[in-house]
């Protein structure tokens, strides 16, 4: 069982190595803990947290791995990830040696996702508000890759922790010894879909849900890749069922190691609450440092220090559903466990493609802080959240509202005040576009705020456009409507015709009209333009 720092390249390659990753240049060592996770884009200055692993998805030159390394040890960066193979020769390592950054490569078929969360997972733990190390069972609390290892020694066999959707949590090393539907599971982090039906329908799912003892699974004839048996044993809390521990042996255990596997199941039961449960304080701790930051005053400095954004460039993000009110009062619950799931959605996304973000959900909108390079900062928040939204794609109808760059801690609030206009547009008018700058929504921000205004004032229509509201109200006609289409099309009678599908003659018959009605000089700028106004402000609201 690693003995090194919990977040260290070392430990990472312990927990990792043989199956995931493998060094290929310079020395892991104890080091530093690692600062966080990136992932390079070639056309972007890098914003790097301390001590970075940085993901090389796509890099295969030489060239441009050798000028990348020389890059990260500016920034001293711990280590570079590149795809299997990773090119030989001098150039690359003597670049990684140069620039004291370790190489390591992601072995053929890993899903560079599939590796951002798995980094995600182990290094994230206690990285707000840790009040130091705490054991259960001896190993640190929550630690579920060294718990994997000590039961993979109880059992003698390589073992994987999974959650009750057959999801991979933690595993062992020693996964070169079972066969290879254990290697798809781990590169999936889940159990395939054809194995787990297979499970289900020979009664093993229903076994491991029912007994208290370990269950040995034997291959059907069928089974294909599985072909070394399995023992699992179910983890419970009481009632509920949290997951399960699975090991790769070759024929029953003894009855001694049997007992150690159900002992161990208890051991990672606590350890699973605990993980639950320090997930649930994390986020809450996290929620108050973003909110008192986003709202400045006295606390805004320190909340920032302790989110390890101080002193740097900031683009606030602003994400939320199309309709807030969506799903019904009666399903306020479930509306809530979706807000949530996003905001952990894209913080896991933000964690991956922008190293050092915060997020938090506050009230139905999660906000996000960007650590960003000033001059182009709100351009990469816009890519971040572009690409968060691209992956979520049509499984929930969310928008995201940019804020400008904000220097300093003052000018954080006013940030988040225009990220928030942003998304307000873009909620009201679902489907036009998902992510937007308040530049890009100015006008019709504008325009919400003066109908709020107006709204809280009581204010109705007045003049002109009042007069022929109460005309067309009282005998069914359609000025208003011609008096709108008209504006709209610059005074282009034959295009505003064509848009209400009436002949022009009518059209210019209907203008007269409603001129002498609503005793309205429609060649008078002012009248036009008072005129326009009222009907984009009381329109919508009527």
């Amino acid at each position: 069982m690693s003995q090194e720092p919990r977040a260290s390249l070392g430990r990472v390659l312990n927990d990792l190595g043989a199956t995931l990753l493998e060094l290929v240049h310079g020395d892991p060592g104890p080091g530093e803990p690692i600062g966080g996770v990136a992932i390079h884009d070639p056309y972007d200055e890098p914003s790097l947290p301390p001590h970075a692993l940085v993901l090389g998805v796509g890099l295969r030159e030489p060239e441009e791995i050798t000028a990348l390394l020389r890059t990260l040890g500016r920034h001293g960066a711990a280590g570079l990830v590149l795809r299997a193979p990773v090119p030989a020769g001098d150039e690359v390592r003597a670049a990684a040696h140069d620039a004291g950054v370790a190489v390591l490569a992601l072995t053929r078929g890993a899903s560079w996702a599939q590796l951002a969360a798995l980094l995600r997972s182990m290094l994230s733990q206690g990285d707000v508000g840790d009040a130091g190390p705490e054991t259960l069972g001896g190993m640190p609390s929550g630690d579920l890759f060294a718990l994997a290892n000590a039961v993979a020694a109880l059992v003698d066999a390589p073992v994987t922790i999974e959650d009750p959707d057959s999801r991979v949590l933690a595993f062992s090393g020693r996964q070169e010894e079972a066969d290879k539907s254990r290697v798809e599971t781990i590169l999936g982090r889940q159990v395939p879909e054809r194995y787990a039906r297979m499970l289900s329908r020979t009664g093993v799912t229903r076994d491991l849900h029912r007994s208290e003892q370990p269950v040995f699974v034997t291959p059907p004839p069928d089974a294909g890749d599985f072909s070394v048996p399995r023992v699992a044993v179910a983890v419970r809390a009481g009632d509920e069922f949290l997951g399960s521990i699975w090991a790769a042996v070759r024929k029953p255990l003894t009855p001694d190691r049997s007992r150690a596997f159900s002992d161990a199941a208890n051991l990672v039961a606590l350890h699973m609450l605990r993980l639950r449960a320090g997930a649930d304080v994390e986020r809450r701790l996290r929620t108050e440092l973003v909110g008192t930051a986003l709202e400045g005053g006295a606390g805004a400095r320190d909340s920032l220090a302790r989110l390890g954004l101080a002193d740097r460039p900031l683009v606030v993000l602003a994400v939320g559903v199309t309709d807030p009110s969506d799903g019904g009062a009666a399903d306020t619950s479930g509306l809530a466990a979706q807000r949530q799931r996003m905001s952990d959605a894209l913080a896991m996304h933000l964690s991956a493609v922008h190293a050092g973000s915060a997020v938090a959900l506050l009230g139905d909108v999660t906000y996000g802080l960007l650590p960003v390079t000033a001059a182009d900062g709100e351009r990469q928040a816009e890519r971040a959240a572009t690409g968060f939204l691209d992956r979520i794609g049509e499984r929930a109808c969310l928008v995201a509202g940019v804020s400008p760059v904000a220097s300093s801690v003052v000018e954080l609030p006013t940030a988040r005040a225009s990220a928030d206009r942003a998304l307000r547009v873009l909620r009201g008018h679902p489907g036009t576009r998902r992510v937007a700058r308040l530049t890009d929504v100015h006008t019709e921000a504008m325009l919400l705020e003066l109908r709020d205004a107006v709204a809280a004032r009581g204010d109705t229509p007045s003049g002109p456009v009042a007069r022929l509201l109460a005309y067309d109200a009282e005998h069914n006609a359609r000025l208003v409507e011609t008096l709108s289409a008209w504006l709209d099309a610059f005074g282009d009678v034959v295009a505003a015709a064509a848009v209400l599908h009436v002949h022009p003659n009518t059209f210019r018959y209907r203008l007269r009209r409603l001129a002498e009605l609503g005793a309205i000089d429609l060649a008078d700028p002012d009248a036009r333009f008072g005129a326009m106004l009222q009907l984009r402000v009381f329109a919508p609201l009527a």
